[in-house]
């Protein structure tokens, strides 16, 4: 089963508590999505594979570490997966980019893609989904199966705020991925918004209703 990692760094504490302020505007808002994402991104990124190499410092030579050429990808979910990206490439400037668009059908409730552009080596890089928020788990838990459909093996989710529904829904449906949360929440309530959370992520986001 993947593991459950929640971030409860004092910062990441802190700013998302203005998150889900109701009286922090849109402005404010993606500033501290932004913020963040990035102090999350030091978090998922904690078992990247290194190497060692020699350089040669002001004082002398020395071996040290690098990156081990791993791969990455930054896959948002559209749209509120988008407030997180750049964050992410703050920390992972080189890491690619895709997205994901999914929309609930009105009758049968099922996720429907609607968009997917996704680098075109998705099968050799470690991919991290964002979206702030799993709530009922359904298009995180699409947008993973979307991504495993074009070979994509190696995946991580990446959420501010997450109900322990979705939790389990994600788990249950795909036991290999880590899922990554800055705050588990109470419940779901009754409309699948998650308790207290942040409302709706998309419109804080953009200004819309």
């Amino acid at each position: 089963m993947g593991k459950v990692v929640v971030m409860d760094h004092p910062l990441i504490k802190h700013k998302l508590t203005f998150i889900r302020d109701k009286n922090t505007g849109s402005k404010e808002f993606r500033e501290l999505v932004k913020e963040v994402a990035m102090l999350m991104a030091y978090e998922v990124t904690r078992e990247l594979p290194l190497e060692e190499i020699e350089i040669e410092t002001p004082v002398a030579k020395t071996k040290s570490q690098i990156i081990s050429g791993k791969k990455l990808g930054i896959i948002p979910i559209l749209r509120a997966g988008l407030g997180m990206v750049e964050g992410m490439l703050n920390l992972l400037p080189a890491a690619k980019v895709g997205h994901i668009g999914l929309y609930r059908d009105p009758e049968t409730l099922e996720p429907v893609e609607y968009y997917c552009k996704l680098p075109t080596d998705v099968e050799e890089r470690e991919l991290i989904v964002l979206d702030p928020m799993l709530a009922t788990g359904g298009s995180a838990t699409a947008a993973i199966n979307f991504l495993k459909d074009r070979g994509a093996n190696n995946i991580k989710l990446m959420c501010l705020i997450a109900a322990p529904e979705g939790i389990e829904a994600v788990q249950k449906a795909h036991p290999d991925v880590d899922i990554y949360v800055a705050a588990v929440d109470e419940k779901l309530n009754d409309h699948a918004y998650i308790v207290p959370g942040l409302g709706d992520a998309g419109d804080r986001l953009f200004g819309t209703k």
